[in-house]
């Protein structure tokens, strides 16, 4: 078959047009959930902005694939392509017994007793027959109890149903699950063989795109040649953690690659070279590794400062902070809790010492459960030092301690004394000293088993002498380590992030940020390590697990594990801390997570430490998650790992510049973000084929924002054609699309013409393009419930999303409005509070599109007649019957509805258990404002009245008074009674009872008489 180079270079693509936004949100969730089963987190879990592949690979997938007039056709394609259309499950070893298959479906009645007599028999053992034989019986429904839970009797199906008739009730059970259901029972598409799973699709992918592919790489070539002539080109400017340019590669793509961020670069290297090592390759980096390990573990061994004398050797070493308090004078340990080991009932006591007015700190084992309790409640509380002694209770706020105050400036210090170059542990007369209170032991015997034995054991005279060794010899080598690169001497750079390692604890260099043993142990892996690029990714994890900034995690009861240490980055911050761990050498073999092999497929892949502004590779594609004015300070906290890994020579990282450069970083915010974003998607722009996408990762839903987003796209010389919102974070609210930390996907070309337009008639377009796009996302979602799914294609979140897009659609497809040229008003200073073209626009697309959001249950025309705080009661009605509660919907609703006093109508504002007052709850209060003038607020307070068993005619009489126009009003009012009985039903039934009786004395009253 021949492939036209270029068939479909002015086709539309399909993301364009179309995207199941809350399957891949499914997929997406259960990849982020798969924690260090993911993909590319063993290269270095400490880098947290990674975007699921599955989301990277719809997004290259739908740009590839063209949009055609039949969008329902388009998207099976699309979803075959994926993994995620029913049949798929099947191979993705969603397979169901017999017995399960048929318990569900002729439970929820899709299976009839005649039919599964048909398609069933019984294999039972003959247990009279000495020889075990099987004996198959015709099946009996009857039967089906004995069938639980033994191994002498199962159901199978019978020996004349054929293989297409037996997929067809395998794929009605798949049906029967709604698709989060599905992809928790289901494996992940990269987890299974691609061949297998994908090997049925092609005849029909092949049949509708005109295509010859039996692979995804062999496809994707195929379709860039169709759309650009060639293999498509995809690039990313900021790279991060490399999901992006790994899965483009994966999938056939050429990738370019660049970041400022030198840390990002390694790690997208590192995708493509360890990852995607070839089985020669792995071998020789996981050998240099092991030897390693190995010369280390010798050397640590040979100074005998981490085994004692009955030939145990340490695991960890947890030590605190001790400070003294102002008001005793003594010497107290810091620490938020002192549980150890909860599996071990492990805890820290601090005895009393007089006689020189500080605790001795005893480590205890087996402690009851009621001493674990008391042992969660530490000397550092809420940001105080807090102690008991002699009966009486100290606190004093750490900040007293550290000895805080303004200067005449108004900058903030304190009495810490800033460390030096040459520290590397306190003073003596430092305020915060660091003192060893436990060692977790492996015991002699069983150092080489494959689960050691350990215990907790409080610290000797002997541990102490080996400690003192360990620090005399850091002493006396830390300089020529830090001559000869092996430890860094570069100074901690100030910060929003990094001022205040200095401002809580003095350190001034970044070797301060580790303990002696630490340094011990990290100088001696890089002395033992080659200059390779593989080892620098190795010893940049390790990083993650070795320094003062790892907590002491103790588990929670029942788990099943003893104490461990966390790493660095748990979150994306460097969080000082009161007490820490220290892993011994033993941890090096732990620390080597299991990376995947994936052989890439051919191709050409470019990575440059650069700035977005300077790329100069021409891309059909370019695909981005870029940084945002309130983003994580990676270019802060990666120097952590940039100061060490700046005197690794790796020949493959040379031409590097190891530094975070953060005068470049796009940071902040107002015009000099937008000056700076400008320039970066300008640059992709101009290195843009005509017909080629941008796809940026965006992850604000505040429509001013988006304003701005707008900015910087009309200033780039790009157009808006649509946008999708998927979330990426959590699962609790995927089925009605809730405001969870997700991602919007906004799909950019380069604006065609110079075209003009005023306000008014800019207002028209906008209406007119939002509901277009809502009521066809709207359409597709009864299509697709017409073709038996459960579940919506898009929900409120997606429509609204669309809605933004539709605006900026239209917005950024003019270059002159009202005569001003947008992409020069791009730049423009704003004022504080300052309303533009954009702002207004993008709030009156909030408003159709919410107009679109009607309730199920509701009429379009009452939604319609309803108010902003209506709409927001009713809203919330429908989403708190599905059983969520979080705060965050509620707000962002309300910012949607434009209700500003929002919290006038919910009974509670719990992070996690928020909810609406019932009527009840409103008694005769709230009639003030928006909301209190309303026709539901007058209902709301004729429930209130009849479970008060207030006479019904009296309540009628009441509701007729406080709605005016009460006539005009009867229908929409007997809606709402309608809709608060199904909402309330479940959960407030009294007050759901009350809503029918009203309904029917207003259905039933007599009018005009």
């Amino acid at each position: 078959m021949t492939i036209e180079p270029f068939a479909w270079k002015n086709r539309p693509s399909l993301i364009e047009s179309i995207l199941p936004a809350q399957k891949i949100s499914a997929e997406a969730q259960k990849e982020r959930k798969a924690g260090a089963g993911q993909t590319l987190t063993a290269l270095g879990s400490y880098w947290k902005g990674r975007k699921p592949l599955i989301l990277v690979k719809a997004c290259v997938l739908g740009a590839l694939l063209p949009a055609s007039n039949d969008p329902a056709a388009d998207l099976a394609i699309f979803e075959k392509l994926m993994a995620i259309d029913d049949d798929a499950f099947l191979r993705r070893e969603m397979i169901p017994s017999c017995l399960g298959l048929f318990k569900r479906l002729h439970s929820m009645g899709w299976m009839k007793e005649e039919e599964a007599k048909r398609l069933f028999v019984i294999r039972r053992r003959n247990l009279i027959d000495r020889k075990g034989t099987w004996e198959i019986k015709p099946f009996e429904i009857t039967e089906i109890d004995s069938l639980v839970n033994t191994r002498q009797a199962y159901l199978e199906w019978a020996e004349e149903i054929t293989k297409d008739e037996r997929h067809i009730w395998e794929r009605r059970w798949v049906q029967s699950f709604d698709y989060l259901e599905r992809v928790g029972l289901a494996k992940r598409p990269e987890e299974l063989e691609q061949a297998a799973l994908f090997g049925p699709v092609w005849a029909e992918v092949n049949s509708y795109l005109g295509t010859d592919a039996y692979g995804i790489a062999e496809l994707v070539e195929q379709l860039g040649i169709l759309r650009f002539g060639a293999r498509p080109k995809v690039g990313d400017t900021f790279s991060g953690g490399g999901s992006i340019p790994f899965e483009a590669a994966r999938m056939g793509c050429d990738v370019y690659a660049s970041d400022l961020n030198p840390i990002a670069c390694m790690l997208t290297w590192g995708a493509f070279h360890m990852i995607g090592a070839t089985e020669d390759e792995r071998l020789h980096f996981e050998t240099a590794q092991r030897r390693t390990a190995l010369q280390v573990t010798e050397e640590i061994t040979e100074l005998a400062v981490e085994h004692d004398s009955k030939g145990n050797r340490a695991k960890a070493f947890l030590y605190c902070l001790e400070a003294v308090c102002p008001h005793t004078g003594w010497m107290v340990p810091l620490a938020p809790g002192w549980v150890i080991s909860t599996k071990q009932n492990v805890v820290a006591r601090l005895i009393p010492e007089p006689a020189e007015r500080r605790f001795r700190i005893e480590v205890a084992s087996g402690v009851t459960s009621e001493e674990i309790d008391q042992a969660r409640t530490g000397t550092l509380q809420d940001g105080d030092l807090v102690y008991s002694l002699d009966g009486e209770t100290y606190r004093t706020p750490l900040k007293s301690v550290r000895g805080d105050y303004r200067k005449p400036d108004g900058q903030l210090a304190n009495r810490l004394r800033p460390w030096r170059k040459d520290d590397f542990a306190p003073l003596p007369g430092d305020i915060f000293q660091e003192r060893l209170y436990c060692i977790q032991w492996i015991t002699a015997d069983s150092l080489h088993k494959r689960r050691p034995e350990t215990f907790f054991a409080s610290v000797t005279d002997e541990d102490l002498r080996r400690e003192k060794k360990v620090v005399e010899f850091v002493g006396d080598n830390l300089a020529e380590w830090q001559s000869q690169g092996l430890v860094p001497d570069m100074p901690i750079e100030t910060g929003d992030e990094t001022a205040r390692l200095k401002r809580e604890r003095g350190w001034t260099h970044w070797h301060h940020l580790f303990n002696p043993r630490q340094l011990l142990l990290l100088a001696s892996i890089r002395r033992h390590s080659p200059d390779s690029a593989y080892i620098s990714l190795v010893f940049a994890n390790e990083l993650n697990f070795h320094s003062k900034l790892c907590g002491i995690n103790p588990r929670t009861a029942g788990s099943g594990r003893e104490m461990c240490l966390d790493r660095v980055f748990i979150n994306q911050a460097l969080n000082t801390l009161a007490n820490y761990g220290v892993r011994s050498s033993f941890y090096q073999a732990e620390n080597s997570e299991d990376i995947k092999s994936i052989v890439l497929p051919p191709g050409d892949r470019q990575i440059s430490t650069i700035s977005a502004e300077q790329v100069q590779s021409t891309q059909h594609l370019w695909i981005t998650d870029p940084p945002y004015g309130d983003a994580v300070a990676y270019h802060e906290i990666t120097e952590y790992f940039i100061a060490w890994l700046r005197g690794i020579h790796a020949p493959e990282f040379r031409d590097w510049i190891w530094d975070s450069r953060r005068a470049l970083a796009i940071v902040g915010a107002e015009t000099a973000f937008r000056s700076r974003m400008i320039a970066a998607y300008g640059a992709m722009a101009k290195h843009m084929v005509d017909n080629g996408l941008q796809i940026v990762m965006f992850t604000h839903q505040d429509p001013s924002v988006w304003a701005d987003m707008a900015s910087i796209v009309w200033g780039a010389g790009l157009q808006v054609t649509a946008a999708w919102y998927i979330a990426t974070e959590t699962t609790s609210e995927l089925k009605k699309g809730g405001y969870v930390q997700g991602t919007v996907l906004l799909l950019l070309r380069k604006r065609a013409g110079q075209e003009s337009v005023y306000r008014d008639e800019l207002a028209a377009e906008v209406r007119l393009e939002v509901a277009k796009q809502i009521d066809t996302m709207v359409g597709l979602n009864q299509e697709t419930k017409g073709r038996g799914r459960s579940e919506n294609l898009f929900e409120d979140a997606d429509l609204q999303m669309a809605g933004y897009a539709a605006a900026l659609r239209v917005l950024t497809g003019y270059q002159r409005i009202d005569g001003q040229d947008m992409a020069a008003e791009a730049l423009r200073p704003r004022q504080k509070g300052e309303r533009d073209v954009a702002k207004e626009m993008i709030d009156y697309a909030v408003t159709v599109a919410n107009e679109h959001l009607v309730p199920e249950g509701l009429s379009a025309g009452v939604w319609e007649r309803c108010i902003g705080p209506e709409r927001f009661y009713l809203k919330m009605l429908d989403v708190e019957a599905e059983g969520i509660k979080k705060l965050d919907n509620y707000q962002n609703f309300a910012k949607a509805f434009r209700v500003g006093d929002y919290g006038s109508l919910m009974e509670s504002m719990k992070a996690n258990d928020a909810r609406l007052k019932s009527a009840t709850d409103f008694k005769k209060a709230t009639f003030e404002g928006e909301f209190g003038s309303t026709p539901l607020r007058a209902l709301l307070f004729a429930l209130f009245e009849l479970q008060r068993e207030v006479d019904s005619d009296e309540v009628m009489a009441h509701l007729r008074e406080m709605v005016p126009g009460y006539l005009n009003h009867r229908e929409d009012l007997m809606a709402f009674c309608h809709y608060l009985a199904s909402k309330r039903e479940g959960k407030l039934p009294e007050e759901a009872g009350a809503a029918r009786v009203l309904l029917t004395r207003i259905k039933n009253e007599r009018l005009g008489g």
